[in-house]
């Protein structure tokens, strides 16, 4: 559907239907170009004369636009309803955690979408003139940095709900005394420090931010003559995002693996023996901590699908970089562009993870395919 060896009719590059729809670019690319052409080195953001592009119809992204708004308030009001529910209890933190997460993952959504909206809306007043205009320095600077900031800051927080999992289910004596409100908050403002100095930077004059194809938003240099603080940049972003990934994917299989086994050592156990001795089922036991890890695998899959192609294309540009590749592979813009729209539906998604995958939803699904057994049941997943 996006790539074509022939360029497309004038009808359908002006259909709404074709990756408009996300907030980071309303205007349809198509690449329609031979995938085996060299990409110019000058190739650049005001390549693609305004006469070219149809002006965007804008019906889908306000409609993703308030999807993800409404979805990441209705997620955060669950979320608020359960920590107050679990505020002294070992579900505290991860709950503290996720709130975070949704709340950046909500700011990210309003402000870079109200930013690229601007931006659409520039190109459609100058549409039908001879000169592309390009935003403002001092607009494309706080574009870039609010891109590098919302970007970093769900993927850091997803790898420290996974460790804190981790800990929680493999080691829950330890967890109770290392795990804290105030040591969750503390790793908080650390990860948006971190997130903060990263995207602070080009305001500073080191490396900097420029317009990226088709001109409606902005990020760091990734592709063409880039310089030692751009590379470096690019490359410190990636690593962050491709490191936080695989600590999440690391974290949740040892979790999961741990809960299988005590899964499979529960079976030998006698439920008579439990009831004199006045315990609870150890499937209740663990009943919240297959629900966390539910939402959390789930999540897990999201940022990596969403994420993973924008931040391997970053990583693989900056390394033909420092390996003195001057030209790079074709397409290069509408690429980048398409791997952003995809890493942008992250954050519409991940509400909608603890919207579905709440433990009452749960239960019903497994009563559907298990009516003799309900797995999920109001007690704490932590031994005393």
């Amino acid at each position: 559907m996006f790539f074509r060896s022939h360029p497309p009719s004038k009808d359908f590059l002006s259909s709404g239907h074709i990756m408009d729809v996300l907030f980071t670019s309303s205007f349809p690319v198509l690449c329609h170009h031979n995938l085996t052409a060299p990409c110019s080195d000058n190739q650049t953001a005001n390549s693609t004369s305004p006469a070219l592009v149809n002006p965007p119809a804008f019906g889908m992204s306000y409609f993703t636009m308030t999807l993800g708004t409404l979805s990441n308030l209705t997620a955060l009001a669950i979320l608020a309803h359960s920590y107050t529910r679990f505020r002294r209890r070992a579900k505290a933190p991860f709950l503290l955690l996720a709130s975070s997460l949704l709340l950046s993952d909500l700011a990210g959504h309003v402000i870079t979408g109200a930013l690229a909206l601007h931006l659409h809306l520039g190109r459609v007043k100058h549409h039908g003139k001879a000169v592309v205009l390009e935003p403002p320095q001092a607009y494309c600077k706080l574009f870039g940095a609010c891109m590098v900031f919302f970007g970093l800051c769900p993927l850091m927080l997803g790898s420290v709900m996974a460790v804190e999992r981790c800990i929680g289910i493999t080691q829950p004596l330890l967890h109770s005394t290392v795990v804290t409100i105030s040591r969750i908050r503390l790793t908080i403002l650390l990860i948006a420090s971190t997130a903060l100095s990263l995207a602070g930077l080009p305001l500073l004059n080191v490396g900097g931010y420029k317009p990226q194809f088709p001109g409606t938003w902005c990020f760091l240099p990734v592709y063409g003559s880039l310089s030692t603080a751009d590379a470096s940049l690019a490359l410190a972003f990636s690593t962050l995002g491709i490191v936080s990934l695989t600590v999440s994917v690391l974290s949740n299989t040892i979790s999961g693996m741990q809960l299988l086994q005590a899964r499979f050592k529960d079976k030998y156990v006698k439920s008579s023996i439990a009831r004199r001795q006045g315990s609870v089922s150890s499937s209740s036991l663990r009943s919240l901590d297959v629900e966390m890890m539910t939402q959390l695998g789930v999540i897990t899959v999201v940022s990596c699908i969403c994420w993973s192609p924008f931040l391997i294309y970053i990583l693989i540009s900056v390394i033909k970089f420092y390996e003195g590749i001057s030209r790079l592979e074709p397409q290069c813009e509408e690429l980048l562009l398409l791997a952003l729209r995809l890493a942008s539906w992250n954050q519409i998604l991940d509400p909608w993870v603890y919207i579905l995958l709440r433990r009452a939803v749960l239960r019903r699904i497994l009563h559907l395919l298990q009516p003799e057994r309900v797995m999920f049941t109001q007690s704490s997943s932590y031994r005393d």
